[in-house]
């Protein structure tokens, strides 16, 4: 009898998912030139002390950004070098940041397989945790939310799930699945950790059915090694990937509105976060790389490369035989949920999961028109909200009428634009309408 896959109840939407172009190539170290920009903010909250001047000599793994606050996150250089200045950034969300400007230079540390701590598994959960946040680890998937606070779990709550997503359910997009096939003993190790951490009940680990390979390694060095895991194969379906969606197609629970997953019994991390939790508490290495999906249909030799934070966009690019003729828009993550960037420059961050090369063919380009009330953005909601009704509203100036409609609980998934045949900016009013309604 065939399994039934896993979803969650409403809305979402099925698009290409593209990944046939890179998904088949093996992670391979990137190149990178003569400078990098690292930037201070690169995770949510708020952005770390920058604890370097001009004309300061560092080295590589050097920390030169301190953690401000409890959400915020350390901040190492990838990179020996000499740095250059100290400015503002703007990032690929829009926002600013003060950043590091590094001329590398200087000899680079040599880098081993070996393990350094073989004996965690005899620390506190509090040890544990100190040594994530030291390394600077944040979530992966995109978020970027520190590490060390969303394992956390709450005096008074359980962690009844701790959820390992390898959904990867945006277009394009495979770094997880290469890591998942690549990494597949690290990735497990560090799902032990993070099962000690928040002596979750139960884990499960799940995987979109488009990545049968992926699966199959998982459950495979789970029976051999016999963790109590279930390796768990969702329906290709976006956005499956996201932590509310995911929740409730494993656990049939609802996150309710406002709240987190440890309000519904749940911790959920990326397979990516995972191998870095690996490295930090293992190898004891700070978060400096991270594996991004190069692809599109202007990039010849689409790629799964390892990165170090700090590399400009434009350098991944180039070394992927990109024909910047063809481009008509690079996306910094993925289709749905990414950023367009105006300036190719923009350095790789923690939460950098791919670089698309999109042509015109890959974007859509229709002309927008007025609202045909034809209740598609309402239908392909995965959260259930009055995407129409909102986008109104805010175009109004009428920021907390939208906010009792439900903006708040929209996660800026994309869906409702992708339906939209007006060709409405959904997307965009709705980040405009939760920043101004912050501002009143």
């Amino acid at each position: 009898m065939k399994q039934r896959l896993k979803t969650f109840g409403r809305g979402g939407v099925h698009p290409d998912d593209k990944k046939r172009l890179a998904a088949d190539r093996p992670i391979r170290n990137s190149y990178f030139g003569q400078r990098a920009v690292i930037p201070m903010g690169q995770h949510l909250g708020a952005p770390a002390e920058c604890l370097v001047r001009p004309g300061d000599t560092v080295a590589e793994g050097e920390l030169i950004g301190r953690a401000n606050g409890l959400i915020s996150a350390h901040v190492y250089c990838p990179f020996p070098g000499v740095v250059e200045k100290v400015g503002p950034l703007t990032l690929p969300n829009g926002s600013s940041s003060q950043a590091v400007y590094l001329r590398i230079e200087g000899t680079f540390e040599s880098v081993e397989d070996g393990r350094i701590n073989d004996r965690w598994v005899g620390l506190s959960r509090e040890e544990l945790t100190g040594q994530i946040r030291e390394a600077g680890l944040v979530g992966l998937g995109g978020a970027a939310f520190p590490v060390h606070v969303k394992i956390a779990v709450p005096k008074g709550k359980k962690a009844e799930y701790l959820i390992i997503n390898g959904a990867e359910c945006e277009p394009y997009l495979c770094a997880d699945y290469r890591v998942m096939l690549e990494y597949t003993d690290e990735v497990l190790e560090g799902i032990d950790i993070l099962a000690q951490i928040t002596e979750a009940d139960k884990v499960i680990i799940a995987v979109e059915a488009n990545k049968p390979e992926a699966a199959g390694k998982l459950r495979g060095a789970v029976a051999h090694s016999k963790r109590p895991y279930a390796v768990e194969m969702l329906k290709v379906r976006y956005p499956q990937g996201d932590e509310k969606q995911l929740i409730r197609a494993l656990t049939g629970r609802e996150v309710p509105s406002g709240a987190l997953p440890i309000d519904a019994g749940c911790v959920v991390c990326n397979v990516a976060t995972a191998k870095s939790v690996f490295d930090a508490v293992v190898l004891k290495r700070p978060l400096t790389e991270r594996i991004v999906t190069v692809s599109g249909g202007a990039v010849a030799d689409p790629a799964n490369l390892k990165t170090r934070i700090g590399v400009p966009v434009r350098d991944l690019l180039t070394e992927c035989r990109t024909d910047f003729s063809k481009v008509k828009k690079i996306v910094v993550g993925g289709p749905m949920m990414g950023f367009a960037l105006a300036d190719w420059d923009t350095p790789v961050t923690k939460s950098t999961g791919g670089v698309l090369a999109l042509t015109a063919g890959e974007v859509c380009d229709k002309p927008q028109t007025a609202c045909l009330h034809c209740g598609s953005c309402v239908s392909v909601c995965p959260m259930g909200l009055p995407p129409a009704m909102m986008y109104k509203l805010i175009q109004a100036g009428e920021y907390e009428k939208a906010a009792a409609a439900g903006l708040p609980d929209c996660k800026e998934c994309g869906c409702c634009a992708y339906a939209c045949p007006a060709g409405i900016y959904l997307v965009q009013a709705f980040k405009k309408g939760k920043r101004m309604g912050r501002k009143k």
